[in-house]
């Protein structure tokens, strides 16, 4: 047991040594509102958070943006690490300027663009379209190369049509960024930095940290994981809340954000499925790897608001209605990297009802 602990503890040493805190290039930061007038927040209550954060929580990293500025910081917001599961919702937007000028089909199957695996897959599987695929519903129910999947939820090979069963499973995740760099002629990566990371401004990016894992026996089709810091993932959700626009431009379509944040899998189903044992009441559904409020507690301020979630306590949150982005990290060690300590996100959801409730209560 020594010896794998010792093996693994330093692969996880060997990865962070990879990450470089080294910019690629000079970002720019977020404007400061140093006035909490018309904000919606008041001084106590940011103190509160703060004592809550420090008391109970595994917050490494969190900023909140109102208006466009920053009103609220906790942590080393420049460090850069694992953005986990959110790299899916990051993925989404990447799709957005190819779907628009016709690089990308939706409707185009699986099969015909030759997505295969070792093993094989069933000629109905290969039916499934790249938008079954960006929405977890394909069918597929084909092991992913990396772990953190539904495997529960699995079915029969062959048993259900495409775009007919949900199931959050990695393998569609996969494919869906294999797909992406094939119909796009680049990488994951490249995509990264020419459409979010440039042009937003990223403060910490460099494309080095980047790098994809999984198991080739497993699937041909790897994990593409992110790195990314606190403030850059805020971006992310700034540009989402903008419609897609920044500095003028329009980076990605308006139609594209509404699209992608509009239920395609209803809270009933999440439900049927998992029961409600959610402690934190969230009605949540899905839509093209962004996770959507449907419904918590009746309060208005979460109508059409949205979240990228990753393992552990990574998130993007974006509530339109309050003008809002909450960029939320953790730092994962190696025990959480394999599953045996607690995740460290179970305060983030009481951290978001405090901030929404300090912004509600002072309107």
């Amino acid at each position: 047991m020594r010896g794998i602990t010792f093996i693994l503890l330093s692969c996880f040493v060997f990865l962070q040594a990879c990450i470089t805190n080294k910019a690629a290039f000079t970002g720019s930061p977020f404007e400061t509102n140093k006035q909490l007038t018309d904000t919606g927040f008041d001084q106590s209550e940011l103190d509160s958070i703060t004592a809550y954060i420090k008391k109970n929580s595994a917050t490494t990293g969190l900023v909140v943006l109102h208006q466009g500025k920053l009103v609220y910081e906790y942590g080393n917001i420049e460090r850069i690490s694992y953005i986990a599961s959110c790299r899916k919702s990051v993925l989404s937007m990447l799709y957005g300027k190819h779907v628009a000028n016709g690089t990308i089909d939706l409707a185009q199957d699986i099969g015909s663009i030759g997505i295969e695996e070792d093993d094989g897959l069933l000629a109905k599987e290969k039916e499934a379209t790249i938008d079954h695929i960006i929405t977890s519903r394909s069918g597929v129910f084909h092991l992913a190369s990396n772990g953190g999947y539904d495997k529960d939820n699995f079915l029969e090979r062959g048993s259900v049509e495409p775009g007919e069963y949900f199931v959050y499973n990695n393998w569609d995740f996969n494919v869906a960024g294999h797909i992406l760099e094939e119909q796009t002629g680049q990488s994951i990566y490249v995509e990264l930095e020419q459409q979010l990371a440039r042009p937003l401004g990223f403060q910490d990016w460099n494309i080095e940290n980047q790098r994809k894992s999984g198991s080739r026996k497993k699937s041909r089709y790897k994990a593409y994981h992110m790195y990314l810091s606190t403030r850059d993932m805020a971006k992310i959700g700034q540009l989402m809340l903008n419609e897609g626009q920044w500095d003028g431009e329009q980076l990605i379509s308006a139609e594209w954000i509404e699209k992608t944040t509009s239920t395609v899998t209803p809270f009933s189903t999440m439900e049927e499925r998992y029961g409600k044992a959610d402690p934190n009441d969230l009605h949540m559904s899905y839509g093209y790897m962004w996770w959507l409020f449907d419904n918590y507690q009746g309060k208005a301020a979460y109508l059409d608001a949205y979240s990228a979630i990753g393992y552990g306590g990574q998130y993007i949150t974006v509530f339109p209605r309050l003008d809002l982005v909450i960029a939320h990290k953790t730092k994962l060690g190696l025990f959480r990297l394999l599953g045996i300590a607690k995740d460290g996100d179970a305060h983030y959801w009481d951290i978001v009802h405090q901030i929404v409730d300090a912004m509600t209560d002072n309107r």
